[in-house]
């Protein structure tokens, strides 16, 4: 099960994916008030002897702080690890790099746990396979979870993300994007907007690719 959450920080999403009542949540820009109550929401049906659901990590798509913003606050309150690029570091101990005008900066990596490259995570009965990108940012990554993939800001709907910010780059994105149509899935979630099907997903995706190889 996949719950969307749409925060007040520039509408990004956050997703909330439950199996056997275990948790993860994709991005942190929703308060974790807001979070909490979605998965005591959904454990209502499972009769748990501690009361308490069973958050297993926060997986942050990049470093921008509409997507990190209560971060800290989710792992202090759940109780878990933080997973990121690597290079989401730079970004978020940086207002400038995270775009966050003064308002985020994060000193205490300690509950983070840093991913370089491609890899899988396997956490009780969740397989998360992740990929790195690029192209909007330095610390791209996207997670694959059963048939459902999270790609942050590389592709929201029918457009691309933004490579004029700090550590995007053309070659990159354009690299990124013919990685995601390699990709087997069926529902892509992006950091903003709506749900949208591999299929018309991968035209989006090979019409930027053509613009961005020109």
């Amino acid at each position: 099960m996949t719950e969307k959450i749409v925060s007040d920080i520039i509408n990004s999403n956050v997703f909330v994916i439950e199996k056997n009542c275990n948790f993860i949540i994709i991005d942190a820009g929703a308060k974790v008030d807001t979070v909490k109550h979605i998965i005591e929401n959904i454990s209502k049906k499972y009769s748990l002897a501690d009361g308490k659901a069973n958050v297993l990590g926060i997986f942050l798509t990049h470093g921008h702080y509409d997507h990190c913003f209560f971060v800290q606050d989710y792992a202090n309150t759940f109780g878990c690890k933080i997973y990121a690029s690597k290079f989401a570091k730079e970004y978020l101990q940086n207002p400038d790099y995270n775009y966050s005008e003064g308002k985020f900066k994060i000193e205490d990596f300690s509950d983070f746990q840093f991913l370089d490259g491609d890899g899988q995570i396997c956490l009780e009965d969740f397989k998360i396979s992740y990929y790195q990108l690029g192209g909007h940012s330095k610390s791209d990554v996207c997670f694959l979870i059963d048939d459902e993939i999270f790609v942050g800001d590389v592709l929201i709907g029918r457009n691309m993300g933004r490579i004029d910010l700090f550590g995007g780059d053309k070659a990159e994105m354009k690299k990124s994007l013919e990685k995601l149509v390699k990709i087997n899935y069926n529902v892509m979630h992006s950091g903003h907007g709506e749900d949208n099907s591999k299929a018309s997903q991968d035209k989006v995706a090979k019409l930027w690719i053509k613009f961005l190889g020109r």
